[in-house]
C-alpha cells in the first residue's frame, strides 16, 4: 500500500510539472483544424443491420466494425492502423485490445478489415502511427501506462468533432444565405442559433447588408454554445483518483479553463495531453473525425512530422455507452399548426446534433387521430427555417374530412434505435367558425385606432384577411398571433378617420375556396362612467357617472346587476344598481331605496379598488373603476309588542301583529351584526316608505335601552312621534354616528281606528242593521263573514256618524281598515235592538 501511495504521488508531481510547462495564454493552441488528413471508412453492423459512421451516436459491446483506410495508391509512408479499446482511467486494457492492420497491404487497402468491441470496453481511439521498429508495442504501452489521459482524449475529440459539425453547418448556412439571400440574413441566421446552438451577435445586423455575414461568421471558433446532449455522448465513464485529477486541473483558471468555448476547450485539453507523451520515436497528434456517410475525414491543426519524433495520429470513435436520444422539444408547445400551410415547418430545439449531423434518419411526422386514422410524412431537419419541414402531400391526397384535430408526433431512428420525439397539433383547414371574444366585440371606438382579437380553432390554418367598411373600402390592419393563445389572432384596426357604423372581416384559409365573414360594428364614443361604490354586505350600489340610461348592467366579481333607478344630481347621473341575485328582505316599494341583502355574494369581497364592467344597451362592455367599502350598520328585528292603546282599540281584534294604532305604541327588540357591539351613539330612524314623516330613536333620549352589549330595546310612541297626520307602512334603519345608514326594514303598518260605538238590528233578519260611531270613513269596508262575501263598503268622503252594515253573527263582525285594507280585523260590540 505504502509503495502505490508513493507511485501515486510521484504521478500527481509529475503531472503538475508538465502541465504548467506546457501552459499558454488562452487561445495560443490553433483550434483551426484547417488540414485535411487521411480518411477512413468505416460501417457498424449490429442485430443484423448495418449503419455508416455518420449515423452511429453510440457503439455498444459486440458491434462489429469495417475500417478501411482511404489513403492515396501512392502513399509513400506507410501507415499502421492500430484500434484501441479502452475501459476506463484506472483499468488498463488487456493486450489483445488493441488490433493492428497494415495499411500498405492489398487485403487491407482494398476490402478493409473487422474488429469487434470486446466487452466491458467504454473507448475506442484509433491511431495511425508512421511504421518504425516496435511502432506497435511502444504504441500500446504508452496506452497502457496511462489510460486515464486517453480516456479524456477520446472523450475531448469527439466533443470538439460534435461541435465542429454544428460550426460547420452555421459557417455553409450563412454564407450560402449572404451569397443568395442577403434580405434573409437576420431570420434565417437567428433560427440557424436557435437549432444549431451558436452564439449570434445582434449587433451585427445594425451593419450594412454587406458587412452582415462576415460578421456573423466572426470569431468562429467561440461561436458554439454549451450542448448538454453531446455532452452527454461523450462523457467517459472513468473512475478513481488520477481521472479526477485530469478533470481538476483542466478546469482551472491557470490551465485555461473557462478561458474557452466548448469547443476550442475540448481541443485545448487534449493537445495539452498529448503533448505529455511525446517521446523519442513518437509524438501524438490529435485529428478530428468528421463523419459524413460512412466517410471519417480527418482533420489537423498541425502538420505531421515524419522525422523523430514521428507523429501519431489519434482519432476518437463514439463511445460504447449506453443510447442517449436526443432531447427535442418543440419551441411553443401551445401552437397549432396547419396541414395545407406550403412548406409546413414545425419549429423544434434542444437538440444541435439533429440539425448538424446524420445521427437522427428515416425521421417522419406520424398523424393520427381518435378515429384511428394514421399516417406518417416524411420530415427533413432544417436549421435555417428552425425545424422539420414536412412533406404533406400523402396526408392532402388522402381527402380525409375536417377533423376536430389530429396529434402529430416526430419520430424516426437515433443509430440503430427508434425514438419518439415532441408531439405537435395539427389542423386541417375547412370551413370554421370564427369569432370575437365577448369583451371584444364593442372594442372598435371610431375617431382612434383599436385592437381587436379574432378566435377559432383553425387559426393555424390562416392564411390572409380582409376588413372593409360599409361602404367596400378596404381598411389597413396588421395582425399577428397570441402567444398565449394559439387559437386567437390579435388585429390593428385604424379607425381614426371612420365613421360609426357595420364592418366586415374576411377570413381566408389554406386550401379553402370562400373566405369566412365576420359582421363587425364600430360605435361613437360612450358617455363617461366614474366609479361605482358598494359596501361590503349590499345588494345594492351606485354607479356615477353620465348618460347612464344607458347602462344595461353590471358585472362585479362574479355578481351581476341591474339598474334600479337613476336620478340626476347637477350635471351628474347617480344609478342604483341592484344584485340580481341577492336575497333582499327589503319592501318591495320601489321608492324605499332598500339595500337588505342578507347573506349576498358582496359578503366575499373586501375593501378596496377593483375593476367593474359595465354592459350597454347597445351591447358594449365597458370597465370601470369600483369602490368597496366598509359594512354599513347592520340590525335584526327579534321581537315586537304593541300596546293598543285607547279603550275603544279594545273593540277591535286585529287580524295583523304588523298593526300599529295610531295612539298605541310599539316596543322592538334589534340585535346587532354590524358591528359587533352596539355603539352607545348609535340610532335607529323609523319613517314611512315614503319619507313623508319620521323619527329618530336614540340611548340619549330614552327610546333606546341596551339589554346587553348586542341588543337594545325600542320604543315607539306613534301619535307623540308623527302626530295625527302619520298613517300607512313604516320602516326602520340603522344611523351610526358618522351618517352611515343602514338598509331599510319593514316594521309595521301605522292604523287609524274609528271610534265605534253600538250596533243596532231591526227584528226582521233580511233588514241590515245600523253602526254608530266616529270616524267611520276610516273603515274600508264591512262583512259579516271572514270571507267578506257579503261586503259592504265605506264610500270615499262618508262624513255620517252611522253606517248600514250587514247583520253580525252574534256580537261578531268584521272591518278592513282603509290604512291597511289587505287585513281583516274582527270587531265585538254590543248589539242592541232597532229604536
Amino acid at each position: 500500500m505504502l509503495r502505490m501511495l508513493s507511485r501515486l504521488t510521484s504521478a500527481v508531481s509529475i503531472f503538475f510539472v508538465l502541465l504548467f510547462a506546457f501552459v499558454k495564454p488562452a487561445h495560443s493552441e490553433s483550434a483551426a483544424f484547417d488540414l485535411s488528413g487521411p480518411k477512413i471508412d468505416i460501417k457498424i453492423m449490429r442485430a443484423g443491420k448495418t449503419l455508416p459512421i455518420s449515423q452511429t451516436p453510440n457503439l455498444q459491446a459486440g458491434d462489429r466494425l469495417w475500417l478501411h483506410p482511404d489513403l492515396p495508391k501512392a502513399q509513400s509512408v506507410r501507415y499502421l492502423m492500430i484500434v484501441a479499446f479502452l475501459r476506463g482511467s484506472t483499468n488498463p486494457p488487456p493486450d489483445e485490445w488493441f488490433i493492428r492492420a497494415e495499411t500498405w497491404k492489398k487485403d487491407v487497402r482494398e476490402e478493409g478489415f473487422y474488429v469487434n468491441v470486446p466487452s466491458n470496453a467504454q473507448q475506442i481511439l484509433i491511431f495511425l502511427a508512421p511504421e518504425t521498429g516496435g511502432d506497435f508495442s511502444t504504441l500500446r504501452s504508452a496506452v497502457r501506462g496511462k489510460p486515464g489521459a486517453f480516456v479524456r482524449a477520446s472523450q475531448d475529440l469527439q466533443q470538439a468533432g460534435l461541435n465542429r459539425l454544428r460550426l460547420e453547418a452555421y459557417l455553409k448556412a450563412v454564407r450560402q444565405t449572404t451569397e443568395n439571400d442577403p434580405e434573409k440574413l437576420k431570420e434565417r441566421s437567428t433560427l440557424l442559433a436557435r437549432s444549431l446552438g451558436i452564439k449570434l451577435d445582434s449587433e451585427c445586423f445594425d451593419k450594412p447588408t454587406a458587412q452582415q455575414g462576415p460578421c456573423l461568421m466572426q470569431g468562429s471558433d467561440d461561436l458554439i454554445l454549451d450542448d448538454g446532449h453531446s455532452q452527454s455522448m461523450v462523457t467517459a465513464l472513468t473512475s478513481g483518483p488520477s481521472s479526477a485529477l485530469i478533470g481538476d486541473i483542466s478546469g482551472t483558471r491557470i490551465a485555461g479553463g473557462g478561458n474557452y468555448s466548448p469547443y476550442i476547450g475540448a481541443v485545448v485539453d487534449v493537445a495539452r495531453l498529448m503533448v505529455n507523451f511525446r517521446t523519442a520515436e513518437y509524438q501524438y497528434l490529435p485529428a478530428l473525425g468528421l463523419a459524413r456517410q460512412q466517410e471519417l475525414s480527418l482533420r489537423l491543426n498541425n502538420p505531421p512530422s515524419f522525422n523523430k519524433p514521428k507523429s501519431v495520429l489519434v482519432a476518437a470513435l463514439p463511445a460504447v455507452e449506453a443510447i442517449q436520444l436526443p432531447p427535442m422539444r418543440p419551441v411553443d408547445a401551445k401552437q397549432s399548426y396547419c396541414l395545407q400551410k406550403p412548406d409546413l415547418v414545425l419549429p423544434v430545439q434542444g437538440a444541435p446534433l439533429v440539425f448538424a449531423t446524420e445521427l437522427a434518419h428515416d425521421m417522419a411526422l406520424r398523424l393520427s387521430d381518435k378515429s384511428g386514422y394514421q399516417i406518417d410524412l416524411p420530415a427533413k431537419a432544417d436549421a435555417t427555417r428552425g425545424g422539420f419541414v414536412i412533406d404533406t402531400h400523402a396526408a392532402l391526397a388522402a381527402n380525409r374530412p375536417a377533423e376536430a384535430g389530429l396529434n402529430g408526433v416526430l419520430h424516426g431512428v437515433w443509430g440503430f434505435d427508434s425514438f419518439d420525439g415532441p408531439a405537435f397539433r395539427l389542423r386541417t383547414a375547412h370551413s370554421a367558425k370564427w369569432t370575437v371574444p365577448k369583451e371584444d366585440q364593442t372594442a372598435l371606438i371610431v375617431g382612434r385606432d383599436a385592437t381587436l382579437h379574432i378566435e377559432s380553432e383553425d387559426a393555424a390554418c390562416l392564411d390572409q384577411f380582409t376588413l372593409k367598411d360599409a361602404h367596400d373600402k378596404v381598411l389597413k390592419t396588421t395582425w399577428k398571433a397570441d402567444k398565449d393563445n394559439p387559437e386567437r389572432f390579435e388585429l390593428q384596426v385604424p379607425l381614426k378617420d371612420e365613421t360609426e357604423g357595420t364592418l366586415t372581416l374576411l377570413m381566408k384559409e389554406y386550401g379553402t375556396g370562400e373566405p369566412e365573414k365576420i359582421v363587425l360594428h364600430s360605435y361613437a364614443e360612450a358617455g363617461k362612467l366614474e366609479q361605482f361604490t358598494i359596501h361590503i354586505g349590499d345588494g345594492e350600489g351606485t354607479l356615477r357617472g353620465t348618460r347612464l340610461d344607458e347602462v344595461a348592467g353590471l358585472e362585479l366579481s362574479g355578481m351581476h346587476f341591474v339598474p334600479a333607478g337613476l336620478t340626476r344630481a347637477g350635471q351628474k347621473d347617480e344609478l342604483r344598481l341592484k344584485a340580481s341575485n341577492s336575497n333582499s328582505n327589503s319592501n318591495s316599494n320601489s321608492n324605499s331605496n332598500s339595500n337588505s341583502s342578507f347573506g349576498t355574494a358582496s359578503d366575499a369581497l373586501h375593501p378596496g379598488t377593483v375593476e367593474a364592467h359595465v354592459s350597454l344597451n347597445d351591447g358594449r362592455v365597458l370597465p370601470v373603476q369600483s369602490t368597496v367599502a366598509q359594512p354599513r350598520p347592520k340590525v335584526i328585528l327579534l321581537s315586537k309588542s304593541i300596546d293598543p292603546g285607547h279603550p275603544e282599540a279594545g273593540f277591535f281584534r286585529f287580524g295583523s301583529q304588523d298593526e300599529l294604532p295610531q295612539d298605541g305604541k310599539l316596543s322592538f327588540f334589534l340585535k346587532t351584526q354590524i358591528p359587533d357591539v352596539f355603539p352607545r351613539n348609535e340610532k335607529i330612524e323609523v319613517a314611512s316608505t315614503d319619507n313623508s314623516f319620521s323619527t329618530t330613536l336614540s340611548v340619549g333620549d330614552g327610546s333606546l335601552v341596551l339589554q346587553d352589549s348586542r341588543t337594545v330595546l325600542a320604543t315607539l310612541d306613534p301619535l307623540k312621534s308623527f302626530g295625527p297626520a302619520g298613517f300607512g307602512p313604516l320602516r326602520f334603519r340603522p344611523v351610526d354616528n358618522d351618517g352611515n345608514t343602514g338598509d331599510w326594514q319593514p316594521l309595521a303598518t301605522l292604523v287609524r281606528i274609528p271610534v265605534l260605538k253600538e250596533i243596532r238590528c231591526p227584528d226582521a233578519p233580511d233588514k241590515q242593521c245600523v253602526l254608530t260611531g266616529a270616524n267611520l270613513f276610516l273603515i274600508d269596508s264591512v262583512a259579516s263573514d271572514e270571507q267578506f262575501t257579503h261586503a259592504m263598503p265605506v264610500p270615499s268622503g262618508f262624513v255620517d256618524s252611522s253606517l248600514q252594515v250587514p247583520r253580525p253573527n252574534g256580537t261578531l263582525l268584521y272591518l278592513k281598515l282603509r290604512d291597511e285594507p289587505s287585513v281583516v280585523n274582527r270587531v265585538v260590540l254590543p248589539v242592541l235592538p232597532e229604536q
